[in-house]
């Protein structure tokens, strides 16, 4: 399954093969291996080896993807505020809107990141409907992380 991530911020799309795990018309779950050199973000890392599980939903404004290093352990979940995925059988084309939350593997560390980049884009001047449901989903997310709901209730190893 390709997967294209669309950022138009930088006008640009990252296209990567994944291997569907789930797939139906509303959510997928597929996973994907990290191949790009090593990014430290300060909060979380993505290294070569990483194994990524990722949740893509046609019905939410969001995608999350639980983080694994190459040994099965848990780094974390980058969560992306997103239009709703548009899913078919063989791609996944998730439109992120530039705003994000980090989440620690044991959820006591939330943080919410680039807040400036979602401002920058000025939804709330040209697009109000889509500045309110990236706030929406962004609280959704938290709540969901904080109560230890699906798929943040996964164990720390893969």
């Amino acid at each position: 399954m390709v997967v294209h991530l669309i950022k138009s911020a930088r006008r640009t799309t990252v296209s990567y093969v994944a291997t569907p795990l789930t797939v139906s018309p509303n959510y997928a779950l597929v996973r994907a291996h990290w191949t790009r050199p090593a990014v430290d973000l300060g909060y979380m890392q993505f290294a070569p080896g990483d194994i990524l599980d990722e949740h893509f939903y046609a019905d939410q404004w969001y995608s999350i993807f639980a983080v694994y290093r190459g040994d099965g352990q848990l780094r974390g979940w980058y969560c992306n505020v997103s239009r709703p995925a548009l899913i078919t059988a063989t791609t996944i084309h998730s439109h992120d809107l530039e705003l994000d939350l980090f989440v620690s593997p044991d959820r006591l560390q939330l943080q919410r990141l680039d807040i400036d980049e979602y401002e920058a884009q000025q939804y709330q001047i040209h697009d109000p409907a889509t500045y309110q449901a990236g706030w929406a989903a962004l609280a959704q997310l938290e709540a969901l992380a904080q109560s230890g709901y699906a798929p943040f209730d996964i164990k720390e190893r893969l």
